[in-house]
């Protein structure tokens, strides 16, 4: 492998999963996390970058590699249904829900789909871009990873067997590829068998990552993915440090491999973001979990194992704090029937829906209706245009001088309207409030724990850490941030 050299800076995103600014902040304070405090003392952190809609890690990165929200690129979710195969497509939510829809399907629509069918090709993501000028990328475990260079993916034999997946895939991705067990850079190094998730872990990556620095073989571009910070806040809490303290002790690693920690700063920009937040759920569980098959028994719901039938009238996405709610026949189950069935849970603080051009936003929290679609008279903070009528208050909103202001929930109208167009069907859109979940038939569940998907600003903001420029994106959303990339490359 030849790395072709830059005058310019390398940059190293480390995108670490659910790294939230409170908890941060926390672990900085007690002294556990000096690998990141030596990032902030060396440059800027932004506390509050707001993440897509929904607030789900697929969704997310396929923001960040495209630079556009889900109506373009077409990732909607984890969990949603593809109304064209006539079946639920989920990347990954729970095993138990997985083997109900096909360990095999699953597998392909995980592995394979998601980069190189899903994810629209209309829209190029970074490493493609780059590639096409002949500037050299890097992707490290990252889930959405799709470049120009035709790659195999080799599967575990164990895994294979389990899933029925093939041995051997092709893939399209970018020049230096580190994906697992099913594509190592480190011939030497472990941690990617069957117990350690065959390499998504924080271990493998820093590994990885240290293999290409320790041979000076850093492309302009290297992003890499830290995922165990996640599943700590997910059983813990918003506020648990350990977390934080492990994925440090990994940055830790990776600085110890320049002479000096000073010498990581001299010709490298470092971007260490967050991809979600999540927003605390209550100890009760008979409290915290909205079951969505029982606020809905009167209709006919599929069981997953069971496929779509021609019987069935509504199906059920759940992405842990926000669902996708389809109706399969609009006359005889109107969106707005269900949409008032749900109104009378008050767990539930978002319930929408799309007729003609404009959304419709109700909310078990309050009564009334507010109504919005773009090109308007209102403008928001990141210059985006609106028609807004009915009850602010649904969203949070605030107009001073046809200016709209966010609070709980960022850069909601522009969040809410995009997931409208980010896949075919007739369905809800639901978001719960902090302390709840949703739940289906196979649903994860994070009692006293914390969770994501939800629209509001617990699930919505991220931290993100920069040192080597003094630059920063247009606008403080995920969104901005491949536009910033290339103008640093």
């Amino acid at each position: 492998m030849t790395i072709k050299r830059s005058e310019k800076k390398h940059i190293i995103m480390l995108f670490i999963d659910t790294l939230m600014n409170p908890t941060l902040q926390e672990a900085v304070k007690n002294g556990k996390a000096p690998a990141l405090q030596f990032f902030i003392e060396n440059g800027y952190n932004i506390p509050n970058v707001v993440s897509p809609f929904p607030t789900m890690s697929v969704n997310v990165d396929s923001t960040l590699l495209t630079g556009v929200y889900s109506d373009q690129h077409k990732v909607p979710g984890l969990v949603w249904f593809n109304k064209k195969e006539n079946r639920i497509i989920n990347y990954g939510s729970h095993a138990r829900e997985l083997i109900k829809l096909g360990l095999r399907q699953s597998m392909e629509d995980i592995f394979y789909n998601l980069n190189h069918n899903h994810l629209s090709k209309k829209h190029k993501t970074i490493h493609e871009i780059l590639m096409d000028q002949d500037i050299q990328t890097a992707s490290i475990n990252t889930l959405l990873y799709r470049g120009n260079q035709s790659v195999q993916l080799t599967f575990p034999v164990l895994f294979s067997l389990v899933t029925g997946m093939r041995r051997k895939i092709f893939a399209y991705a970018p020049y230096v590829f580190s994906y697992g067990a099913m594509a190592k850079l480190n011939p030497s190094k472990g941690n990617s068998f069957f117990w350690q998730k065959y390499g998504f872990n924080n271990k493998f990556a820093a590994n990885e990552l240290n293999y290409l620095i320790e041979r000076d073989m850093l492309p302009a571009l290297t992003i890499a993915y830290f995922p165990d910070l996640d599943q700590r806040i997910h059983k813990k809490g918003r506020m648990d440090t350990k977390g934080i303290e492990k994925v440090d002790k990994q940055l830790q690693k990776i600085l110890n491999t320049y002479r000096t920690w000073e010498d990581a700063l001299t010709n490298n920009i470092w971007i260490i973001l967050g991809d979600n937040g999540q927003a605390w759920i209550d100890n009760d569980r008979n409290l915290a979990l909205i079951d969505l098959r029982k606020l809905l028994h009167s209709y006919q719901i599929p069981k997953l194992k069971d496929g779509i039938t021609s019987s069935d009238q509504v199906i059920l996405c759940v992405n842990e704090r926000m669902s996708f709610i389809y109706t399969l026949d609009s006359k005889t189950v109107p969106l707005e029937e269900l949409a008032s069935i749900l109104q009378k849970d008050e767990r539930i603080d978002v319930i929408a829906w799309k007729k003609g051009n404009s959304i419709i936003v109700t909310s078990g929290i309050q009564d009334g209706q507010l109504k919005f679609h773009p090109e308007g008279n209102f403008i928001d903070e990141y210059g985006q245009s609106w028609s807004i009528e009915g009850e602010l208050e649904l969203l949070d909103l605030s107009i001073n001088e046809n200016t709209v202001n966010y609070r709980a929930y960022p850069d909601a109208l522009a969040r809410l309207y995009t997931t409208f167009f980010s896949h075919e069907g007739d369905y809800l859109v639901v978001s719960a409030k902090p302390g709840y979940e949703f739940i289906g038939e196979g649903s994860p569940t994070h009692v006293g724990g914390a969770s994501h998907g939800g629209l509001h600003e617990q699930d919505s903001l991220v931290s993100m850490i920069v040192t080597g420029t003094n630059t920063k994106p247009k606008n403080l959303r995920i969104l901005e941030l491949k536009d910033w990339i290339l103008s640093l490359i």
